[in-house]
């Protein structure tokens, strides 16, 4: 599978907004944003949504058990490559073992199914041709972060969360901290002009370190196709590496503070534990913005000690602080509050799962998360090439080279 850019999307600007987006899916989309319920696809105010899982490992079998909680939802079909997740979840789910799907292309056997929405909880790289696929087949699309690995994979989701809203289909991409009061609150706060004119952010990310089970997992047989899929986490081309599979959280929330993409990136980086994947676990990254505005950008994923997410947003009259699962203060002159994200991971996904549900059964077409999400995506690629190419790039050369990532699926089962 590949996410090479097709024809019709190769001359997509670098300006990704919530208002091109929506100018792009058409003016009638705005004023046919809330339909009668009975006229949603598959669903109405009083019936279940029937979803379709594509990815069991463990954040998909734990995402679907909040689905299910949430009780507006029915798993109606679980798909994953590998034949013991699938029945794994399958069996915690109770989800017939003829709906359960296994191959590369499982997911597309689901698509077959009667399903409404397709949640896609697989490796980052598969997510744009999912959702491609999903929209194609006329359902909703609920999709983790990272959105893609490359340009192309975010381009591509873009078009399809425009084709969505032109087939009057939701697509939500699943931000825990965007969904949270404490950080929406602070976000505001900046907005609002309270705390004067933005100077510089700090974004961070540091965490101990990970995957070593699946680094002793790999060294087993580190050229067996299914194990490389395995343990995705530390294949560079499947997860787009640290710094767009995990290190998006702390960039997504400057990003979000900032509302607009920088102009170039200076970046370094390296990997200090001996794994034997190609992820780095080390960026450090100055991202450029209009009126000589810059982000500063460090991450590790190995050591012990400090370990946070977090990101400051530094104003003329006061400072912004957010952690992630943690304090969310802002300190200014006429301001000053003391909140807490709380059980962030969990509580911004229910958040997330509540409001896919409320735009399936209301007809909100304008999938608002996309455009942000969009761009978050391409800062922490423009980051990522900066720092393994050790020089400055820009955002235009950045999106004029287009460049793809291609995984080795090679002697993997469709």
């Amino acid at each position: 599978m590949s996410t090479k850019c097709p024809p019709d999307l190769q001359n997509i600007p670098g300006n990704l907004n919530r208002r091109r987006f929506l100018a792009r899916t058409g003016a009638s989309i705005l004023g046919a944003t809330f339909v009668q319920p009975g006229l949603v696809s598959g669903a109405d105010a009083n019936s279940k949504i029937n979803i379709g899982l594509a990815g069991c490992g463990g954040r998909g079998r734990w995402i679907a058990e909040l689905f299910k909680a949430h009780g507006g939802y029915n798993i109606a079909a679980v798909a994953d490559y590998f034949k013991d997740r699938v029945d794994e979840a399958g069996a915690k789910l109770e989800v017939p073992e003829n709906k359960r799907f296994t191959g590369l292309n499982a997911y597309k056997r689901m698509l077959d199914q009667q399903i409404d929405a397709l949640v896609i909880e697989t490796a980052p790289y598969f997510h744009p041709r999912q959702a491609e696929d999903a929209v194609s087949a006329g359902k909703h699309v609920y999709m983790a972060k990272p959105i893609a690995v490359d340009v192309p994979g975010c381009i591509s989701v873009e078009k399809s969360a425009q084709r969505a809203s032109v087939q009057k289909l939701c697509f939500m991409v699943d931000f825990q901290t965007r969904a949270n009061k404490a950080y929406q609150d602070a976000i505001k706060s900046i907005h609002s002009g309270e705390l004067g004119k933005i100077i510089a952010v700090q974004a961070e990310y540091h965490c101990p370190l990970y995957f070593e089970n699946l680094d002793r997992e790999l060294r087993k047989d580190p050229q067996n196709p299914e194990l490389r899929l395995r343990t995705w986490s530390i294949n560079r081309a499947l997860s787009g590496d640290v710094i767009t599979e995990q290190n998006i959280h702390s960039l997504d929330v400057a990003s979000w503070a900032l509302g607009t993409e920088p102009l170039s990136a200076y970046g370094t980086g390296s990997r200090a534990r001996n794994y034997i994947g190609d992820c780095w676990d080390r960026f450090a990254v100055i991202f450029h913005y209009p009126e000589n505005l810059f982000v500063s950008f460090h991450s590790h994923q190995v050591g012990f000690g400090c370990n946070d997410i977090l990101c400051r947003i530094h104003c003329m009259e006061g400072t912004v602080e957010t952690h992630y699962a943690g304090p969310v203060k802002v300190h200014g002159k006429e301001i000053r509050t003391d909140a807490s994200s709380g059980a962030l991971y969990k509580e911004g996904t229910v958040a997330n799962i509540a409001a896919f549900h409320r735009s399936i059964t209301t007809g909100d077409y304008t999938n608002a998360t996309v455009p942000p999400s969009v761009r978050s995506n391409l800062v922490t690629i423009l980051g990522r090439t900066a720092a393994y190419e050790h020089r400055l790039i820009s955002w235009k050369e950045m999106m004029d080279r287009n460049e793809s990532f291609e995984a080795d699926l090679k002697g993997l089962s469709l």
